[in-house]
């Protein structure tokens, strides 16, 4: 919890909260906010707004978006070691070297013009992107993500979901060490771990971000529990300090909750994302937030923003046990916290 910055004491600033977390997943399903805003939110309070996240990263410079995230600054230097590494997949090594004109293209408008969006663009590609799926024929996204990917091209803002485009070289601080690959590679998993407080040494990736750290950190063993752990020699040290916890209700995308398998390992909490089943089919509703009370996951908050009409449709709580007076108290509260944050009125029973 600690780690997660999800205890009693919460962080002051959005450049700390970063920082510490190390990243924030973008995702646009906006069922109740767009992830990245709901996890500031259940770290910095009421106080926190969209707008202070796009200053960071815009004019701050504490962040920089990177593969579907928002990264810290202070590890720019270990991606930058990946970025300098060539192309893994051999369609994207192939697609790139067929389109290098189109590559010198983009580069040089860019140089010119730059920030631009993707649709200021225009596509000189001699070979179309192949795809079987959203990203077939998308040949301008394909080849900025792909420089993205190189350290050449960077992602320098955002309009709504919309991304704005520029040299690296204009986005990116300069007089970042060069660090070698191994070295990035033992940093960003004692930075993973950092962030995580306890994680496996080794596991199968999860999507997005791996969760697993190597041998960063000190061993553990977790009680009733198979395989190697790691955990936080900090976390370690802070263990004779009293706990003070508070209650938060997640975003599924929520570094918490979002390796399932840990979840369920820790905390004895199953969780499953059920927007993507049909309707007849979910326990728990279309984007139910997992609800954290002090250090133990107790239920899901089945809940819809409906900005049209102004309200936070609070469709069931779900209790995984039995709940305490104090326990339905204090996430009837939260609820109302949340739905304040979002300036809606509450709609159904809590």
């Amino acid at each position: 919890m600690r780690a997660q910055l999800l205890d009693a004491r919460r962080p002051v600033l959005i450049s700390e909260a970063i920082d510490e977390l190390t990243l924030l997943n973008i995702d646009p399903t906006n069922a109740i906010a767009p992830s990245e805003d709901h996890i500031l939110w259940t770290r910095l309070g009421a106080g926190y707004e969209h707008t202070h996240l796009q200053e960071a990263v815009e004019t701050d410079r504490v962040a920089f978006e990177y593969d579907g995230m928002y990264r810290a600054i202070a590890d720019l230097a270990l991606y930058q070691a990946f970025m300098r590494r060539p192309l893994t997949y051999r369609q994207a090594r192939d697609w790139l070297a067929v389109n290098d004109g189109f590559r010198r293209d983009v580069l040089a408008r860019l140089r010119t013009d730059g920030p631009l969006r993707t649709g200021e663009i225009a596509d000189t590609a001699s070979q179309a992107w192949g795809s079987t799926g959203w990203t077939n024929n998308r040949n301008v996204t394909q080849l900025l993500e792909l420089l993205v990917r190189l350290g050449e091209v960077a992602i320098a803002g955002r309009s709504g979901r919309e991304r704005w485009w520029n040299l690296a070289e204009r986005v990116y601080p300069s007089g970042l060490p060069v660090i070698d690959f191994e070295t990035a590679q033992r940093q960003r998993n004692l930075r993973r771990l950092q962030s995580l407080g306890v994680a496996r040494a080794k596991q199968t990736e999860v999507p997005l971000e791996r969760m697993d750290v190597g041998d960063a950190g000190e061993p553990a063993v977790v009680e009733g529990v198979a395989g190697e752990w790691r955990v936080d020699p900090v976390g370690l040290d802070e263990l004779g300090v009293p706990f003070e916890g508070r209650t938060a209700l997640l975003s599924p995308f929520d570094r918490l909750v979002f390796d399932r398998r840990r979840a369920e390992e820790l905390f004895g909490f199953e969780y499953v994302l059920e927007m993507y089943k049909p309707a007849a089919k979910r326990r728990w509703g279309y984007f139910a937030l997992p609800i954290l009370h002090g250090d133990e996951l107790i239920g899901k908050l089945d809940a819809k923003a409906d900005r049209k009409k102004g309200v936070l449709r609070v469709l069931a709580v779900h209790r995984d046990r039995d709940w305490t007076p104090a326990q339905v108290a204090d996430v009837h509260a939260e609820i109302d916290s949340l739905a304040d944050w979002l300036g809606l009125e509450i709609d159904g029973a809590e």
